[in-house]
């Protein structure tokens, strides 16, 4: 069993993303934005599902737009162009799994 940490440093510098762990067939992620942030259209080579632990987070994907909660999980299909905006402070983890 091995754990990982991911304090929250936005208190001390802006926009943070950092791998948490890597394997064979995954990656898991873990960003921090502050309120107005963004991370512009990007895609990647798996599937994605986010799980925001703190925070809103608009993702926009071929023109729809959908918020991600702490009360909601969202998934993207492998090269999916989306790009995100921070509603508020916002801790999310980014899980990318390949087949």
């Amino acid at each position: 069993m091995e754990t990982k940490e991911t304090p929250n440093v936005l208190g001390e510098k802006a926009k943070k993303s950092a791998a948490v762990l890597k394997m064979a067939n995954a990656k898991v992620m873990n960003i921090q934005l502050r309120e107005g942030e963004a991370i512009p259209e990007h895609n990647a080579d798996a599937e994605v599902v986010i799980v925001v632990r703190k925070g809103r987070v608009h993702f926009t994907s071929e023109g729809s737009t959908v918020e991600a909660t702490p009360e909601n999980v969202l998934h993207l299909a492998p090269m999916e162009n989306h790009q995100l905006l921070a509603a508020e402070d916002s801790d999310l983890l980014v899980f990318q799994i390949k087949a």
